[in-house]
């Protein structure tokens, strides 16, 4: 059982005061190898104040087949082929066998205290939008019985960057476009109807780490609600990851892949457009295909990608070949892009930029960009877009984006467009932002 509670941007806080029901959940354990450890944790398990409908063990390719036990909960292994160290791969084959409404994530060496279920799904059963980590703590269980309370386990020091960052972020109220990166998969959970329109996690992480940090930025970028249930304790076997030996190729190799895959600007580093833009640009009916593509070309603003439309004079698209896109977006695209560009008319220099800047730090939905009273371009967030489609049947699109907010910003004027090409194009490798002046730049007005 479920309820369905609409909450305003990230504000989980609002849902305490609406009625908490009961949701079946499956438990996940990613394992490999850890038997005595996941025997610890099934354990715990079998002990919660609220009992999960089942227990699925997702092994890793482990050479000796896990055989836990938790008391009267269902136990099922589920297993994939030794290839590597592929977290991510087994998740997504334990979540494919779940028959919970809310699927919640454990490592085999992660014991969760009593209350650990009821407090981890305590917003997720209220909101559908919520994605929620628990608090996951370090111990060293050398001694401890089995079957004992985790708490009675040596306490380690906690990584002290998340602990930092979640009272910062007050558990995640207060969260942004980049607080993705304090969202774990060892205590996660998430309705199942969210973690697969998501598309579960991304199989290509291979290797330790990044595939939760990736699972939380395409949920935040898909409209989820980010929060941090402090009271669901789970106590892990052993220090944190950066207190043990990490090898810098690793690390390496994981921040590659985020980037590669995230176009958030902290995480990429350097506009790399082709695959995986940041910003999709559509052309507006009866916008010149020609002056409209050159000026987003020439936008400081450069982690976008101009579809053509359909349609289009070969001669034009000869002229930008392979940069720009043909086709459909690919859902990987959609579901990856920070926001949808639809343009009208040609674009100042810096108007994406201020259009961004305006929608992400406001966690807005929709941004128009504006030429004096001549609307040139609308700029829509992912984000907006995520939560409208999950809540369509109550909802329309234009509901879901004025809850979010809307902005104009009045970014400066294009360059004219009724002068022939070559006198447009020789404009256009003039015309840059202006220099800084004292007083206010573009303006914002608030919707």
């Amino acid at each position: 059982m479920l309820t369905d509670v609409f909450v305003p941007h990230n504000r989980w806080d609002l849902v305490d005061r609406y009625p908490l029901p009961t949701p079946s959940v499956s438990v996940v354990i990613v394992h490999f190898e850890q038997h005595a450890q996941l025997d610890r944790t099934c354990r715990a398990l079998a002990a919660q104040t609220s009992l999960p409908a089942e227990i699925i063990v997702a092994d890793d390719g482990s050479p000796r087949p896990p055989t836990p036990s938790a008391g009267g909960v269902p136990v099922r292994v589920v297993a994939q082929p030794d290839r590597g160290f592929r977290a991510a791969a087994a998740r997504n084959l334990g979540a494919a066998h779940a028959i919970g409404e809310v699927l919640v994530f454990l490592d085999a060496d992660t014991a969760p205290e009593p209350g650990f279920l009821a407090a981890i799904t305590r917003t997720v059963a209220r909101c559908p939008d919520a994605l929620a980590v628990g608090r996951r703590e370090h111990g060293d269980f050398t001694g401890v019985p089995l079957d004992a309370d985790p708490r009675t386990a040596r306490r380690l020091p906690p990584p002290e960057w998340l602990e930092r960052e979640y009272a910062r972020s007050e558990d995640l109220l207060n969260a942004d476009g980049r607080s993705f990166r304090f969202v774990i998969s060892a205590v996660l959970a998430c309705r199942t109807s969210l973690f697969h329109e998501l598309g579960g996690f991304d199989e290509r992480f291979v290797g330790y780490g990044g595939e939760d940090w990736d699972l939380a930025y395409r949920a935040w970028n898909r409209g989820a609600v980010l929060v941090r249930e402090r009271a669901a304790v789970a106590w892990h076997d052993g220090p944190d990851w950066a207190g043990r030996a990490a090898a810098s190729d690793s690390l390496d190799a994981q921040a590659i892949r985020l980037a590669a895959l995230v176009p958030e600007p902290h995480t990429r580093g350097a506009p790399l457009p082709a695959d995986l833009p940041d910003v999709l640009v559509d052309l507006a009916e009866g916008a010149d295909p020609i002056r409209t593509t050159h000026s987003l070309l020439n936008q400081t603003f450069r982690d976008l990608r101009v579809r053509l439309p359909a349609g289009t004079a070969p001669h034009v698209a000869d002229l930008y070949g392979a940069n720009v896109h043909r086709g459909a977006w690919t859902p990987d695209q959609l579901r990856r892009c920070r926001a949808r560009l639809t343009a009208s008319a040609p674009l100042h220099p810096s108007a994406v930029a201020a259009a961004m800047a305006a929608l992400v730090d406001g966690d807005l939905g929709t941004v128009e960009l504006v030429d004096g009273r001549s609307t040139t371009a609308t700029l829509t967030g992912n984000r907006c877009l995520g939560r409208a489609h999950r809540w369509r049947r109550r909802f329309d699109a234009c509901e879901v984006a004025d809850l979010f907010g809307t902005a104009v910003v009045e970014a400066g004027s294009r360059i004219r467009q009724d002068t022939a090409v070559d006198q447009y194009f020789s404009a256009s490798s003039e015309h840059r932002p202006p220099a800084p002046v004292p007083g206010p730049g573009p303006g914002v007005r608030m919707g």
